[in-house]
């Protein structure tokens, strides 16, 4: 289970910068993991705060994302990999801009809206924004599930 905020504010985007395995950056939205027994927004605004310096406020529920992934561990042994994602809105309500130190990402910044399809980032940046455009009823992307199946 993880938790991750959509902030936006005049036309920008808030994102985080992580390596990707191969070591390449690629941009990612604020959030992460949640810890055993915390509860999903609490979460979300640890993780804002720890890779953005900014504290917010939850203003919504956009939506859950799921994924199932098997991968090899280092044994070379198949692992079955399921992530639930919470998608969250948030506001900002204080803090300033930092980057991370000694974390999972490494810079924080707001990247103009138009500018995010050129960006090298994770799948889970488009999936949220467009929980975030297109507000599903049911807080799912029904294309984005057809693809995971």
């Amino acid at each position: 289970m993880a938790a991750y905020a959509i902030c936006v504010r005049d036309g920008q985007i808030l994102l985080a910068r992580s390596p990707a395995p191969d070591g390449t950056p690629e941009w990612v939205v604020p959030g992460g993991g949640m810890e055993h027994g915390e509860d999903p927004c609490d979460t979300v605004r640890r993780e804002v705060e720890e890779e953005t310096g900014y504290r917010i406020e939850v203003t919504g529920l956009l939506g859950v994302d799921s994924s199932r992934h098997t991968f090899r561990d280092g044994f070379g042994r198949a692992v079955d990999h399921h992530g639930v994602r919470l998608v969250y809105e948030g506001r900002i309500i204080g803090g300033e801009l930092r980057n991370e130190v000694g974390g999972s990402t490494d810079l924080a910044a707001w990247q103009d809206l138009d500018a995010v399809p050129g960006l090298v980032r994770v799948r889970m940046v488009d999936i949220a924004l467009r929980l975030w455009r297109e507000r599903p009823a049911t807080g799912r992307l029904a294309d984005v599930l057809e693809d995971a199946e």
